[in-house]
């Protein structure tokens, strides 16, 4: 069976931009634009063009100068905003107007104060103006996930019958569990006639920590597009991380039988120019793209990497454009790690000797926590009883840390940035291989 293509719908310029402390100026959207292009996603969410005139004059630059991508603007269900997202829009190659009108109950009567007969008018209305001004329209009922099935499936029905040729489920509040969403979707299919003539997109938000798994299960149930963003950010706990979901896709594929056009080596590179853009560095342990990503320091860990990176690594740090893995030495560190490094630093033992490196070693590192090169140099000094001297000729230099984590794209940064040691692995080349509040939906 051929696997199923789906759709990468990054909103990192939209919703993205929405995390606190995360806006971007013109020319910054236009330069992260750029390197979603590179990436290969399918359709960039370029802002919100009613917001504000800088937004409005993101999309419209953005829509001037990417041609592969949908270049997409969103819209509330109102005419003045649908108009506006299309002046923006309207130079671009292949543009998008996004629509969106809460559906629940507690949206429709204490945030917009209408009926669901006035919600279910205004859906279709709106869709029918975007559709006079572009043929791809994207319906999104906000907060879909806490709608009362019966006016979600109206809701939807009537803007596919308008019209819509994408069909967003968004989890506003990240409330939903996937074997929930799961049916969501596959009820969505089974009762709105002309669902199988549209597109059905998913957007999760992080509130519980589910938007990514959310995300796979709507995928798994008939979902062929999915919202994310780089680096997970967005609204209060983010959005689904697009890293996450096509590395799950991919290094899944036994169980995923879909693909997506994002190119994987580009992760790394995107998720650091964004970080530098935002000045918001990556939590450490980030999935793909964090600084320990591909980091170990346990010995049994760092033994088994040295001997085949695959025992402890489900993917290659290449694969997703990190440049290599890293070892850390501290006091979790094995004889397998300190020994390459002393080799590195022009120095090689007998067992015996490493054994007594190796024990003046832990008991510094247990002491100081920041082991260095020059502290494991007088370490060798001591353990052979040596008089300070200069090191071998073939010393290699401090390794440079590959640290996803900070917000400068693709740069190295000493090691004394970082706790422990670093060694990095490709030196062993043998183990290579009205504009109110609710302006900001969705």
């Amino acid at each position: 069976m051929e696997p199923v293509r789906i759709t990468i719908f990054d909103t990192t310029l939209r919703d993205g931009e929405q995390s606190p402390g995360c806006s971007m100026n013109v020319h910054e959207k236009l330069r992260m634009a750029h390197q979603l292009d590179r990436l290969g996603v399918d359709v960039i969410e370029a802002g919100f063009p009613i917001a504000s005139d800088g937004d409005f004059e993101a999309v419209q630059a953005i829509a001037a100068a990417i041609h592969r991508p949908k270049i997409a603007a969103l819209a509330r269900a109102h005419a003045s905003d649908i108009e506006r997202a299309w002046q923006a829009l309207k130079g671009a190659a292949r543009p998008r107007i996004h629509v969106f009108l809460a559906t629940s109950d507690i949206h429709l009567k204490y945030k917009l104060r209408i009926s669901r007969e006035r919600c279910l008018e205004q859906a279709r209305e709106s869709v029918k103006l975007a559709k006079s001004f572009c043929d791809d329209v994207e319906f999104s009922p906000e907060d879909a996930t806490r709608t009362d099935p019966d006016f979600l499936c109206d809701v939807v029905q009537a803007v596919v019958d308008a019209g819509a040729t994408t069909v967003n489920i968004p989890d506003t509040v990240g409330y939903t569990i996937p074997t929930e969403y799961a049916q969501t979707i596959k009820m969505l299919r089974e009762r709105v006639r002309g669902m199988e003539n549209v597109v059905i997109s998913v957007h999760c938000h992080d509130d519980l920590g589910m938007a990514v798994a959310n995300t796979l299960a709507a995928v798994e149930a008939g979902a062929r597009q999915v919202e994310c963003t780089i680096n997970g950010i967005g609204e209060r706990a983010g959005n689904a991380s697009l890293e996450e979901i096509v590395m799950a896709l991919r290094v899944r594929a036994d169980r995923y039988p879909h693909i997506t056009g994002v190119v994987t080596e580009q992760l790394y590179p995107a998720s650091q120019a964004l970080s530098e853009i935002t000045e918001v560095p990556v939590q450490p342990n980030k999935a793909i793209i964090g600084r320990n990503a591909f980091a170990h320091e346990a010995g049994i860990h760092q033994d088994g990497v040295l001997k085949n990176p695959l025992t402890y690594e489900i993917m290659t740090p290449h694969s997703v454009g990190v440049p290599d893995s890293r070892l850390v030495l501290g006091k979790h560190s094995g004889r397998h790690a300190l020994s390459l490094r002393c080799e590195q630093l022009g120095y090689q033992f007998e067992r015996r000797e490493l054994d007594e490196v190796y024990r003046r070693f832990v008991v510094l590192a247990d002491q100081i926590k920041h082991v260095e090169d020059h502290h494991l140099l007088e370490l060798v000094r001591e353990a052979r009883n040596e008089s300070p001297r200069i090191p071998p000729s073939q010393v290699e230099p401090s390794p440079v840390v590959i640290a996803a984590a900070v917000g400068r794209a693709e740069r190295g940064f000493p090691a004394s940035e970082v706790r422990g040691l670093e060694v990095q692995l490709s030196s062993v080349h043998e183990h290579q291989s009205e504009q109110e509040d609710y302006l900001w939906g969705v």
